[in-house]
């Protein structure tokens, strides 16, 4: 039952950041990646210690994983025909560290 729960949470998850990347997204700055990456951040914080073993294969493997995108943030700041975007890494990790700390401390 367990990889069923992180399927759906990864099937809901991915189609938000799709639509968020798809609507948000600039050439030169990546709001909707930006924005993924803070809230899922942010769930996964509230969420880590507060819930069953099910229920966190479903949100936090299976949604959270699938909303954040790791890889696409490692493009987006490090692409092969421009030079290191520093503003947008910063803003992200500027904004996700606190996002899952505030969260932590929420939950």
């Amino acid at each position: 039952m367990t990889p069923l729960l992180v399927m759906l949470g990864a099937a809901i998850g991915s189609g938000v950041r799709y639509l968020a990347g798809h609507l948000l997204d600039r050439a030169e700055m990546h709001w909707g990646t930006l924005l993924v990456n803070v809230i899922g951040s942010f769930i996964l914080g509230a969420i880590a210690f507060n819930l069953e073993p099910s229920m966190l294969a479903l949100i936090g493997v299976g949604f959270c994983g699938g909303l954040t995108t790791y890889s696409a943030f490692a493009v987006q700041a490090a692409g092969h025909d421009h030079p290191v975007n520093w503003p947008y890494v910063a803003l992200t990790l500027g904004l996700c560290l606190p996002a899952s700390l505030f969260g932590v401390w929420l939950g």
